[in-house]
């Protein structure tokens, strides 16, 4: 929950108060105790269970160390990082070259990034790319038909939300299913299912729908906005825009509007230095995962179901795992992606700007996980719908769409309505905390503690929904409860809320080392 405004000024400063210096050299000896414990613990478990474990590889970075690739994403890119290098660079060198000389802006750039990327999503897709195309053109259609109409939001969240689901229920559809004359097709169905990909093009085509809806509408989003110009609403703009190579397979996100006036003005935020940089940190980080995942079986185990026999205090540790092996693995694909955009000229927003154990209100986990997306659900959704004078209402919308846009699936339902019901608990303490804090001159002590425990509390409910969505499902709560309310389960709880009430609080003084040092 943070400090409060009132105690902004204290931020100024250069010294902290005694009392919080003290505090903090306790929090630190207690967060290096716990990962000492947990790091020990893991490598106890890891050897222990290896060999009744499946998924694992001989590795490279350890000698004798098995590697831990049980996760179909984080194998899948792996093994492909190489090739997607060589395409990329190849692409960049060219677009780059051709950007130079003939001086393009809007129209040429569209036009050669979508050459490139209609030939990257034939190796993809191969034949599939008819149903792609044929999609996003009717999509097309609609909005340039429809978009000065008031029931333009119920035609486009009616036309994409149907594919949505149906793409997913027919996997991708059969070309047989069209006749027999067209059953050959499906011999050529490329290396990758399109309908995987296709999510992240129906989110592009229900902003580009919206940006020119707004456009034609005056809305109040083009007056807080750069305007672009009609013409940038071109059919081959919008194709370029939803099939753009570095961002295709797994984002980052951004709107439509922020993609065409790139494609025109490259962006100049990042220095080739900083840019550069970035690639550098990106690589450290792939070193991490794969010192990681040579020592810590964490995914293995999880997915093994080893974990239904061990102890609370176990599962508690490949829980936690779990997330930060998740964290760190969609870090590295998106900032892959999002690396070679910006050598491109153009700029997504930054998915995962703070780590995953540095997050402790619902909130800012959300603003900070999935980033770009929360970008996109808040200008797309959740202010169409009331925005903040409808939090309590909106929050439901928003997560069962995030769900159904991830996946079919019951589980992950269950992750999505639990984090609603999760939300209400938080923003009720937060506004008692405030509510307490302005009432009483010496409320910032009390402010705290009850944000700590706010805190805690949200930490908690965060694992428990994550791991319901992604790893145990809804079947598992029954199970979970009954692991960490026994006799044996209960001093381990109460050590995961103290650990969680200590991680909160240290994350206090780090949001207030940050403000001191502006």
């Amino acid at each position: 929950m943070g400090t409060s405004a009132a105690n902004k000024e204290n931020f100024k400063g250069s010294r902290i108060e005694p009392w919080k210096q003290k505090e903090l050299y306790f929090l630190v000896t207690y967060a290096f105790v716990f990962y000492v414990i947990i790091i020990c613990r893991s490598l106890q478990l890891s050897h222990d269970y290896g060999k009744q474990l499946f998924g694992l590889r001989p590795g490279w970075l350890i000698p004798r160390q098995l590697n831990d690739v049980t996760d179909a994403q984080w194998r899948n890119l792996r093994g492909n990082i190489p090739v997607l290098t060589v395409v990329f660079g190849i692409f960049t060198l060219l677009a780059n070259l051709m950007r130079a000389f003939f001086n393009l802006k809007v129209g040429g750039m569209s036009i050669i990034w979508l050459l490139f990327s209609l030939t990257y999503l034939s190796y993809l897709h191969g034949a599939c790319i008819i149903f792609v195309l044929s999609i996003a053109t009717v999509n097309f259609l609609l909005v340039k038909i429809f978009a000065q109409k008031k029931y333009f939001p119920l035609v486009i969240w009616s036309y994409n939300s149907f594919f949505l689901v149906c793409n997913r229920i027919y996997e991708g559809y059969s070309f047989s299913f069209f006749g027999q004359q067209w059953a050959f097709l499906d011999n050529f169905r490329g290396t990758f299912r399109w309908h995987i990909c296709f999510n992240f093009v129906v989110l592009r085509m229900i902003s580009f729908g919206f940006d020119y809806h707004w456009r034609n509408q005056d809305s109040h989003f083009d007056m807080e906005e750069s305007r672009l110009q009609n013409d940038k609403f071109a059919y081959t703009t919008y194709l370029c825009y939803l099939l753009y190579a570095p961002l295709y397979i797994a984002g980052p996100i951004l709107s439509f509007k922020a993609f065409a006036s790139q494609l025109e003005v490259p962006q100049n935020t990042h220095s080739v230095k900083n840019v550069v940089l970035y690639g550098f940190r990106w690589l450290f980080s792939l070193l991490l995962m794969e010192l990681m995942t040579h020592l810590f079986y964490y995914n293995s185990f999880a997915n093994s179901g080893l974990w239904k026999h061990m102890s609370p205090m176990d599962i508690f540790i490949i829980g936690y795992g779990v997330l930060n092996f998740m964290w760190l693995k969609f870090l590295l694909i998106w900032r892959f992606f999002r690396f070679w955009s910006l050598i491109n000229g153009i700029e997504a927003p930054e998915n995962m700007p703070k780590c995953i154990n540095n997050c402790h209100s619902l909130e800012d986990f959300w603003k900070n996980w999935h980033a770009s997306f929360n970008k996109w659900l808040v200008r797309y959704i959740y202010i169409p719908l009331g925005g903040s004078q409808k939090k309590l209402l909106n929050v439901w919308v928003v997560f069962t769409f995030v769900a159904i846009w991830h996946d079919l699936e019951w589980k992950l339902l269950s992750w999505a309505w639990l984090t609603c019901l999760f939300f209400i608990p938080e923003l009720a303490l937060k506004s008692a905390a405030n509510a307490f804090q302005a009432e009483f001159s010496f409320g910032e002590f009390i402010f705290r503690e009850i944000s700590a425990v706010a805190g805690a509390i949200t930490i908690t409910s965060l694992m428990v929904a994550n791991l319901v969505g992604f790893v145990i499902g809804p079947k598992g709560i029954n199970w979970l409860l009954d692991s960490f309310l026994s006799k044996e389960g209960l001093p381990v709880l109460g050590a995961m809320f103290i650990t969680f009430y200590v991680g909160t609080k240290l994350m206090f003084h780090i949001e207030e080392a940050r403000k001191r040092s502006r």
